[in-house]
């Protein structure tokens, strides 16, 4: 493994984890106060066009890093819009 793929590890970690991280609180908190799901849509759609870019497609650095990372990020706009429903329905 070289210098270079050893580093593309770095966001393959980074990117996953802060996106968990962001789920983990929409989970335990059941509210999307505070969460924009245009911003994390942003995140997936620039995640989704960087594999496609990067042209790295049996990278296990691009898979998990960009293409776990947005569907973890759907995954949170998916939650945003549930969350805010529901508050609208208790209003």
């Amino acid at each position: 493994m070289s210098f270079i793929e050893v580093f593309g590890y770095i966001p393959a970690i980074v990117f996953p984890t802060a996106t968990i991280i962001q789920l983990i609180h929409l989970i335990k908190s059941k509210t999307s106060e505070g969460v924009s799901p245009f911003t994390w849509g942003a995140f997936a759609i620039g995640n989704v066009s960087l594999y496609i870019y990067t042209e790295k497609y049996s990278q296990l650095q691009s898979i998990i890093g960009l293409l776990l990372t947005s569907i973890l990020q759907i995954i949170i706009i998916v939650l945003v819009f549930k969350y805010r429903a529901n508050h609208n329905k208790s209003v």
